[in-house]
């Protein structure tokens, strides 16, 4: 049976064989940063002394062996020690690796895409297990995982058949220790104290947090039994100033089509993410020929928001507009300044909690049943339960469109993508003008009307003084997996790893919403003096200053009485479902070495069989007389696939490598669309039936909801990259990516059968009756491809000089050509199609200096929309700009010292905004959002 060669290296013992494409990065390197290589001698390199290479600089060194030793194409992230991830935050961490992008939410990197896709196309595992998410589709948020209890991250660009999760991107897979894979004992305290630039943005908001990480790994039974366990609290802090627009109406004057500001609903943002988990890893080997492995993670998450600010009605207000105020940019048609008259707001006090409970329990059993066979077996839960509870409290000068102060409100575009400033006449942040009410005419619910008995009357529509938004998300996910590893000697093949897996999965969602009224209605009442906490400043975009008062604390005091909206609209049973999947796979993988001219080509090649049985309950509703009338409904569906795929790895030398890989892959439905959830409207015409007129489609029933006959998004692709190891320190890589992309999900309208439903005006059931259903449908697509360059250069290569200097850097283009259903172009959500990361590093003697950035360009991302209903927009490109700088004790020669080491770290140093525009106009900006910069100041102690 034919090895591998061993191409590992000591430390401090580069072997740098001079390539025509080594010497050409190399040479361009140089010339970028002044430095001028030096020829190495080789009595020099005998001479160099052998050091232990620990911090930073060891953990580029463990992520460059997991990539040279992988049969796929992977990238990684290793942990020096647990606990010392080089970031502070997982998503942060892993959008520094070459191809990987992520998406900030309220300021904190959460949602990654790989070369292009959005994270609904990825897979994400916990120790190989797929995982459950608190969002209402597949995407993982980072930031529910704390990069503190993890030891590394692996990042699988291509697929293998015995790696149990699908995803067309990719699979990323994050990992806890293993502690009988240590030596010795291991005690260490992570300490963090966190600080925003900017002050309080509300005056009960806070600029302040903390972290803590405790950390304990020992063996027992003579190296046996191994125990970690890991403890991490976090308090962390996060505040915001942002512009947001209702949207952007067209006009048209004359011929000339024009634009103009239909509203804005800018507001500070104080928030506190508060975060505590506990690892524990109990492994086991009894005997040399048996290990098991128990897991546990418990993760409990609270995010608390504090929002105040003003909703500013203008060309959708009850205002007029002065004509001659306005000012039109000639190139766009677009109203960049203007004054309404007579204008009212609404003043809003919201609080916001997301909070989540994680739980996660895995076993893993290896018995070596003899010197050639393998047998695994690995059981695993996961579930979490999210409750999102978003309440927003109103204010004004009167109820009603027409009652109370009215003010004079002019907006200016500056030319940027920061939004628009106001001015104003009122004072907001006058308790006694400002008053708890429902300033605007908006809430209409026929139940409220009913309720108050105000239909007909001059307050009719106008008793919707707040409202709450109350989503719960609750996932669970149960998998079994059984394989054997055989060592054979079949020609080139010499392991073949077979087994079946199952994963059942069920992910339910109650969407509520209630109105708040005020008890007093249809009075206005003045903010009695115990709930006042004064005022919050909106100088950023020229409001002035806004009254600030406790909401929660007099909606709990019985201020408010609440209403049900879901007995008059429709979309919270529609957003309602209980999706299951049960998913079963049979795979086979052969592993081979083999020579091609005396070069040793090794790989696999593998097949998975996936069958996958779903379920979906629902409700299929009408709003009948102004209420809501439902019936449950249970639809079911299956699919197969088969599953190729090929890995090769051909060693040009010790340091060369070059990679092939081939594959199909799926990613299976977003669930919220998968729902059975529907809204059913028909178009009769009892009173005139010779009026009526079918749509487009010849039907007269129309269905809006899910699609439970959605199936899984399908893939070929291809990836073949060349790879050169030149040291343990650094390499460089070029590779290029192809995908034909099949049975994409695009919103369309199709027919459906409604057989066996009668006609609501004859009761006369037809023999044959179709309907109109929007939603999403499989169809159309493309190809998407795109190339990745990335080098780690330590810059020792250069001069002795300049040990502990190195280059982190990557750069990927992603081009696409894919049209939808109705063969329409259409642009991947995800996609930016360009990609840098770099990090710039110095670390020796103890001292740790890093500068990160990382850069993406302008890309469609999802975000929450009204209800927390996902919406897709367009994203401006960003560069972020971290820094660090620290110092180990431990080479301080001081040893009641050692195991000290302190940093001092900046995040979002330019800071950076997150903006996302409506259409291509860039001066209609959606939203604009400000987060300033972070602070942390942090030791680790480690015994």
């Amino acid at each position: 049976m034919m090895r591998s060669a061993n191409i590992g290296q000591k430390a401090g013992m580069p072997l740098f064989k001079p390539t025509l494409l080594s010497v050409a990065v190399a040479a361009t390197l140089s010339a970028s940063t002044g430095l001028v290589a030096q020829e190495a001698e080789p009595e020099a390199a005998s001479t160099i002394e052998e050091v232990e290479v620990t911090g930073f600089r060891k953990s580029v060194m463990d992520s460059i062996g997991t990539k040279r030793d992988a049969k796929a194409v992977v990238e990684a992230i290793s942990a020096e020690d647990i606990g010392k991830l080089p970031d502070s935050s997982i998503a942060e961490a892993i959008s520094r690796l070459p191809g990987l992008a992520s998406q900030r939410l309220d300021g904190r990197a959460s949602r990654v895409s790989i070369r292009g896709f959005g994270e609904n196309e990825s897979a994400t595992t916990f120790n190989g297990r797929e995982q459950v998410s608190i969002g209402d589709n597949r995407g993982v948020e980072f930031d529910l995982y704390p990069s503190e209890i993890m030891s590394g991250v692996t990042v699988y660009k291509t697929p293998q058949a015995s790696i149990d999760a699908e995803g067309i991107a990719g699979v990323i897979d994050m990992q806890t220790v293993k502690p009988l894979d240590r030596n010795g004992r291991v005690l260490q305290f992570n300490g963090q104290v966190e600080q925003t630039s900017f002050d309080k943005l509300n005056p009960d908001g806070e600029d302040q947090g903390h972290r803590a990480t405790f950390s304990y790994i020992d063996q027992f039974a003579d190296g046996k039994l191994g125990l970690a366990l890991a403890v991490n609290s976090m308090s962390s802090p996060n505040q915001e100033e942002r512009w947001n627009s209702w949207g952007y109406p067209g006009f048209t004057v004359d011929g000339q089509d024009y634009s103009i500001l239909g509203g804005a609903k800018p507001f500070v943002r104080s928030s506190v993410l508060d975060r505590d988990s506990t690892m524990l890893v109990i492994d086991a080997q009894p005997t040399e020929s048996l290990r098991t492995t128990f897991d546990a993670l418990y993760v409990d998450f609270a995010d608390e928001k504090i929002l105040r600010g003003i909703e500013i009605p203008f060309a959708w207000g009850q205002g007029s507009i002065d004509g001659s105020t306005a000012v039109v940019d000639p190139n766009t048609g677009f109203v960049t300044s203007a004054v309404t008259q007579g204008q009212r707001v609404v003043v809003r006090n919201d609080l916001e909690s997301r909070e989540a409970k994680l739980k996660s329990f895995g076993f893993n059993a290896e018995w070596d049943v003899s010197d050639s066979l393998i047998v695994e077996f690995d059981a695993s839960h996961s579930g979490v339960k999210r409750d999102i509870w978003s309440f927003e409290s109103y204010a004004g000068t009167g109820r009603g469109n027409d009652n109370g102060v009215a003010d004079d409100i002019g907006y200016t575009f500056d030319g940027g993508n920061t939004g628009a400033t106001f001015t104003h006449g009122l004072d907001y942040s006058d308790f006694g003008l400002i008053q708890l009410g429902g300033p605007l005419t908006w809430g209409w619910s026929q139940a409220l009307n009913d309720k108050f008995g105000i239909s007909g009357t001059e307050w009719e529509n106008s008793a919707q003084d707040g409202f709450i938004n109350a989503p719960e998300i609750d996932d669970e996910l149960t998998s079994l997996k059984l394989a054997a590893t055989q060592m054979v000697e079949a020609g080139i093949v010499n392991e073949v790893t077979y087994g079946v897996s199952y994963r059942d999965r069920q992910k339910t969602k109650e969407s509520n919403g209630y109105f708040m009224t005020l008890s007093n209605f249809p009075g206005m009442l003045e903010v009695p003096e115990q709930y006042r906490l004064g005022s919050a400043s909106l100088d950023f975009i020229g409001m002035g200053d806004m009254i600030a008062y406790d909401a929660a604390a007099l909606l709990a005091d019985g201020y408010y009485e609440l209403t049900s909206e879901a007995l008059t609209k429709i979309d919270h049973l529609t957003k309602s479902y209980d999706v299951s999947e049960e998913v079963t796979a049979l795979f086979a993988q052969a592993d081979f070495e083999t020579e091609v001219a005396g070069m040793p080509l090794t790989g696999n090649a593998g097949l998975r069989y996936v069958r996958t049985d779903m379920t979906s309950n629902g409700f299929a509703g009408q709003n009948v007389g102004g209420l809501i009338v439902a019936q449950p409904i249970k639809e079911t569906d299956s699919y197969n696939h088969l599953l190729p795929s090929l890995n090769m790895a051909l060693a040009i030398d010790d340091q060369q490598t070059v990679r092939f890989g081939a594959a199909k892959t799926i990613s299976r439905a977003r669930m919220d669309q998968m729902n059975a959830s529907v809204s059913v409207n028909y178009f009769g015409c009892p009173e005139d039936p010779d009026s009526c007129r079918p749509d487009d489609n010849g039907n007269f029933w129309s269905i809006s909801g899910g699609n439970t006959q959605l199936k899984p998004k399908e893939a070929v692709g291809v990836d073949l990259s060349y790879e050169n190891y030149f040291s343990e320190e650094g390499y460089f890589s070029v590779a290029y990516f192809w995908k034909d992309l099949s049975e994409w999900h695009f919103n369309n309208s199709f027919a459906v059968d409604l057989g066996g439903i009668a006609d609501p005006e004859t009761g006369i059931v037809p023999v044959e009756q179709t309907a109109t259903q929007s939603g999403m449908q499989n169809g159309g697509g493309g190809t998407l491809h795109g190339y990745e360059l990335s080098v780690a250069l330590p810059f020792n290569l250069f001069s002795e000089q300049l040990d502990g200097f190195g280059l982190l850097a990557s750069h990927t283009g992603v081009s696409q050509d894919i049209e939808d259903i109705n063969g329409n172009d259409y642009e991947l959500e995800g996609l930016s199609d360009k990609i840098q990361t770099m990090t710039l590093y110095y670390e020796n003697h103890g001292l740790q200096l890093r500068t990160s950035l990382r850069k993406r360009s302008d890309f469609k991302g999802d975000v929450y929309g009204i209800g927390f209903d996902t919406q897709q927009v367009d994203i401006l490109g960003e560069t972020i700009v971290d820094a660090q700088i620290g110092y180990d004790f431990g080479e301080s020669g001081i040893s009641s010292l050692e195991g000290l080491s302190v940093f001092l770290q900046g995040q979002n140093l330019t800071d950076e905004p997150f903006t996302s525009l409506s259409g291509d106009n860039a001066l209609q900006v959606r939203d604009y959002q400000s987060y300033g910069k972070t602070y942390l100041l942090g030791f680790s102690y480690k015994l």
